[in-house]
């Protein structure tokens, strides 16, 4: 479903990118194949080898051994071993994980059902740096769940609201939950871009996608600016708020965004939060619904604004934006 893989990080950060919205089409009989493993080469750290294996077998892709295994390190030939993450993998339900929430520059969270009613979950590291790490159960629409780490089959107990722990750069946390209390979804009020009553200047323009919608286009590149007016803030302070959009922008190379698309989103003229988009499908008339981002500056009442740019490059196409009430 990708490019080649090779031995590097950036080259699994582009395919996590580009299996992003075609996640929910894995069933048995029909998988997603990410490419071969590179667990055991060279040109990835031990915690991003665990973290390539990990995805890979959470997204039910097939788990082909990419190294020499006669070669092999111990701790390599461990991670390609592991029971509990080949279990995941062969799990006869047959789903695989989707995203759930990308904090840019920060971590992404994906999670998955399996055939005893129990959720993988993957939290991945995107820092350079190793830090402690805290996991929002409600990201994954939980408030508390009984929780097993994969990688050493430890219990970690009970979890309620989060969980932290150190992890390294580029590293991830592996999670079982079990007994998973589920909290209620957001509800949304939408605002559709191409509104007349929102502000498009800078070069930023309408197009019709398939006869039935009208998208925002041309954001970014400089000047290119989405502006939403009058959104209504309920009582203020941050806000979840989804993203309905469109990025068919492919590459087969490794860039600094690999498969996605940066937005600029500020509210209220506060600072510019950075909102890295994956890509919503292989052609520019495949919307990709609910992308989900935590934003703050929000005022009481319905004069709210939300202003969306880029300085250096394209940013997706919009269809609309929904405010969490």
């Amino acid at each position: 479903m990708s490019n080649d893989i090779a031995d590097g990080w950036e080259h699994v950060v582009r395919i996590i990118n580009e299996v992003f919205p075609i996640t929910g089409f894995a069933r048995p009989g029909a998988w997603n194949d990410l490419d071969m493993l590179e667990v055991g080469n060279s040109g990835m750290t031990l915690e991003e080898q665990k973290t390539h294996f990990a995805f890979w077998a959470a997204a039910k892709s097939p788990l082909l051994i990419g190294t020499k295994l006669a070669s092999i390190s111990t701790n390599a030939l461990a991670i390609l071993k592991n029971p509990r993450l080949l279990a995941v993998n062969q799990d006869p339900l047959g789903k695989s994980i989707g995203l759930q929430r990308r904090y840019a520059g920060d971590k992404d969270i994906w999670s998955g059902p399996l055939s005893d009613g129990s959720t993988v979950v993957i939290v991945i590291n995107w820092q350079n740096s190793a830090r402690s790490l805290t996991f929002n159960l409600a990201d994954i629409g939980a408030s508390s769940a009984n929780a097993v780490d994969l990688w050493t089959g430890s219990s970690l107990g009970k979890l309620t609201g989060t969980y932290t722990a150190n992890i390294a750069a580029h590293g991830s946390f592996a999670l079982k939950l079990s007994s998973v209390q589920t909290i209620a979804a957001p509800t949304f009020t939408y605002y559709n871009a191409a509104s007349t009553s929102n502000t498009l200047s800078g070069g930023a323009n309408t197009r019709v996608v398939n006869s039935t919608a009208t998208v925002v286009a041309y954001v970014g590149n400089g000047s290119g600016t989405l502006k939403f007016n009058n959104i209504d803030g309920g009582t203020g302070g941050t806000k979840l708020v989804a993203f309905d959009y469109i990025h068919a922008d492919w590459t087969m190379s490794n860039t600094a965004c690999s498969n996605c698309r940066n937005a600029y989103v500020s509210v209220n003229g506060g600072t510019a939060v950075q909102v890295q988009f994956p890509i919503s499908g292989m052609t520019w008339d495949i919307l990709y619904s609910g992308f989900k981002v935590s934003l703050s500056g929000f005022q009481s009442g319905k004069n709210n604004a939300i202003t969306i740019t880029n300085p250096s490059a394209y940013a997706p196409d919009f269809y609309r934006i929904g405010i969490a009430k």
